[in-house]
């Protein structure tokens, strides 16, 4: 009789608490902070966690600042010890909800979003609303997303030496491809 009783409740619970979560390891973000008339400022991470629950519309990314990579090695060099503070700030993560997100609307073609949430960045947090575009070719979920950040709003130092060299305002695209 106990065991009767145990099962369906067990099954039950799985049910309850196994929101499939959608995951890829292999999101990329790219950062631009290019002034005109001078070298790009750009680096881009291709190893950047992705999540996305379809069933609720919220989203959550993890990137590791050592990952990002530059044109210039010592473009990099400075992005990690100077700017970044890499050891002391090993990772940017974001956090947030797909507004309107449904995913039996979602077809190949690319359907506007606003996305909300919190970026949290060398020791600060800030919130964030960027514009994505979502689509859904078969099992594929496809997430653009570009948005602008001060570097300034999160403590990020820019010597005055090279101020007219780097923009404060930083450029940011995220490109998640889910399976």
């Amino acid at each position: 009789m106990r065991k009767i009783i145990i099962m369906p409740m067990l099954l039950a619970s799985f049910i309850v608490f196994s929101q499939e979560k959608i995951v890829t390891k292999s999101a990329a973000i790219t950062l631009e902070a290019s002034v005109p008339s001078f070298q790009p400022v750009a680096g881009t991470n291709s190893n950047v966690t992705f999540v996305l629950n379809p069933a609720t519309g919220e989203v959550a990314s993890l990137a590791l600042m050592k990952g990002f990579q530059f044109e210039m090695a010592l473009m990099e060099e400075h992005f990690n010890e100077n700017y970044m503070e890499t050891d002391k700030y090993p990772k940017a993560v974001f956090r947030g909800q797909i507004e309107g997100f449904d995913i039996k609307s979602l077809t190949e073609d690319y359907k506007d979003y606003i996305i909300k949430g919190k970026l949290e960045l060398h020791g600060k947090s800030k919130d964030i609303k960027a514009a994505a575009k979502i689509t859904k070719t078969g099992p594929r979920i496809t997430i653009i997303s570009d948005f602008a950040v001060n570097a300034s709003d999160f403590s990020i130092p820019i010597p005055s030496l090279i101020k007219y060299k780097l923009d404060d305002r930083v450029k940011v695209q995220i490109i998640a491809v889910l399976k």
